[in-house]
């Protein structure tokens, strides 16, 4: 199949059954599509779209994103998790609207240059936003072309991913490229999906070399397995008396950067040392245990719950403050605290 072929199969698809009315699809500005971009990144579709438009509602361009604290954007993201994409947001919003006078870079490495864009999102947003041509190779699409050119080893590796990229750049047509490229990802969000992909139905099945040598359930090759090492953590919720839970936030960088996180200790003989506070230690309530994966290890959580015994202490060089269950700050929580907060007891 020429390339001609391939992405006009995908285009005549595209416009009978591709997605259309997506929120980010209303204004195809360079800002709404990075947005949008940054968001589905490891997220599904039906996911990002309420928080999409809350973050939209909040700050429509990208100087009100500039301006915004860093609390209040992370809060706004606050259950999509990855939180350094939300970091690199707003460090990348702050550059364009003090650097570029709010319009953003008009090339692929204008905009790999910004903090959280690599190539597959800055072509997403070149050729959404501008109709310059310009490839993507994000995981539906990795997925539909390692399927239909029988692409062996997995996906992430340097050199699968280099064939990838090759076939990804022959593909993209001049013309039409932006609904190209919404329709590569509609056509691996919607038929060529991880499972139990909907292959007769795909515009391209025909000629797919996965298809045809029964292997679609085999590629793309899945990530080497490795065990994920597990860590332990004791969380402090200390309780004053106005029923509020003290938080402090995290280091701007690292697990959970910037975000507020319960105090954490190795052992509740040490806590008080280690916050600073007069705890009562008899009122000490195990709550369930709580595991939290990430990327690269298991985080188990035992939380206990522990009033405030006397007057605060002063603990120099840790923002905190006390957070009220019943009107909760607009902050940016880790999300198992904000779990914890939400399941606390009386």
């Amino acid at each position: 199949m020429t390339a001609e072929q391939f992405h006009g199969a995908v285009l005549d698809w595209f416009d009978r059954h591709g997605r259309h009315d997506l929120p980010w699809q209303a204004r195809k500005t360079a800002y709404h599509t990075w947005v949008s971009e940054i968001m589905l990144q490891q997220t599904q579709v039906a996911t990002v779209i309420p928080y999409f438009e809350r973050f939209i509602a909040r700050f429509p361009d990208v100087h009100s994103l500039a301006q915004a604290p860093q609390d209040e954007v992370l809060h706004l993201w606050t259950g999509l998790g990855y939180y350094a994409r939300a970091r690199n947001l707003h460090k990348a919003a702050r550059i364009v609207a003090s650097d570029f006078g709010g319009d953003f870079p008009d090339s692929v490495e204008g905009l790999e240059a910004l903090p959280g864009i690599g190539r597959s999102t800055a072509g997403a947003i070149l050729s959404i936003a501008t109709g310059k041509r310009a490839a993507i190779l994000d995981g539906n699409v990795k997925r539909v072309l390692a399927r239909f050119y029988a692409v062996e080893g997995w996906p992430g590796a340097p050199a699968v991913m280099k064939e990838l990229w090759q076939h990804a750049e022959r593909n993209t047509p001049r013309q039409r490229v932006g609904d190209y490229t919404q329709a590569m990802m509609d056509l691996g969000a919607t038929l060529c999906t991880r499972s139990k992909p909907s292959c007769l139905l795909c515009p391209l099945h025909s000629r797919c070399e996965a298809l045809a040598q029964g292997r679609t359930a085999e590629l793309p090759a899945p990530r080497p397995k490795k065990t994920l090492p597990v860590r332990q953590t004791l969380m402090l919720l200390i309780r004053n008396g106005a029923g509020e839970v003290m938080l402090q936030q995290r280091p701007p960088s690292g697990l959970w950067g910037g975000l507020w996180s319960l105090p954490e200790a190795a052992d509740l003989r040490d806590a008080e040392g280690e916050t600073g506070l007069a705890l009562d230690l008899e009122s000490v309530r195990p709550l369930a245990p709580l595991r939290h994966t990430f990327s690269h290890f298991h985080l188990d959580i035992t939380p206990v719950l522990i009033e405030l015994r006397d007057a605060e202490a002063v603990m120099e060089g840790v923002p905190r403050l006390w957070y009220n269950i019943r009107r909760p700050p607009s902050i940016g929580l880790a999300a198992p605290v904000k779990r914890l907060l939400e399941c606390l007891p009386d």
